[in-house]
């Protein structure tokens, strides 16, 4: 059976994944372009605007992902916080995370985070292949060939200059579907088979 019914299939049931990307590419262009406050204002959470780090970024992370009721926001939250504590890193008070800035650099590498470890989050037979490993060495080559694969498809799909996307309209949407459609054909006919 191929991974989540085959990369079409996986693609269009993508739902928190493509949302995910769309809202986090907005929020780290506006943090990019401005400051963590305007971000906030500009996503509706005005009202996290002075909180601390923990208040802040769960609310954050709900906004991107979704509450994770289901295995795809689940994969989409899991990811969203990774991608959430690189950019704000140690910061704990609101000085601290305002304090926040977004390059040219930061944002497709933090983009290409999201959806390339939401990706992997939803690959069902990834651990059930590796545990049929018996070397662990070999289940961590396995397992990193596999990110890194993953990490590439999504890659290509990012666009020069992602500071000129705009990531909640359907160029966002295009970008995203892109990005997850590439990385499921790598995997079609990956079945967890041994061969």
């Amino acid at each position: 059976m191929p991974v989540l019914g085959g990369a079409g299939a996986a693609t269009a049931s993508a739902r928190a994944g493509r949302a995910g990307i769309q809202r986090l590419g907005d929020f780290l262009t506006d943090i990019g372009t401005g400051d963590l406050g305007s971000a906030l204002r500009n996503a509706g959470l005005e009202r996290l605007v002075g909180q601390d780090r923990f208040d802040v970024l769960d609310e954050l992370i709900t906004y991107i992902a979704g509450d994770g009721s289901d295995a795809d926001s689940q994969a989409a939250r899991d990811a969203a916080c990774d991608v959430i504590d690189d950019v704000f890193g140690d910061a704990d008070s609101w000085d601290d995370l305002h304090a926040t800035a977004i390059s040219a650099e930061d944002l497709p590498r933090l983009l290409e985070a999201f959806l390339a470890r939401y990706i992997y989050n939803r690959m069902p037979v990834v651990a059930e292949r590796l545990s049929r490993l018996f070397d662990p060495q070999a289940a961590q080559q396995a397992d990193a060939d596999m990110r890194a694969i993953i990490e590439d498809m999504v890659a290509i799909a990012m666009p020069a200059d992602p500071f000129n996307v705009d990531w909640s309209g359907p160029q966002g949407r295009q970008i995203a579907d892109d990005a997850l459609r590439r990385a499921y054909e790598a995997f079609e006919g990956w079945d967890g088979d041994e061969s």
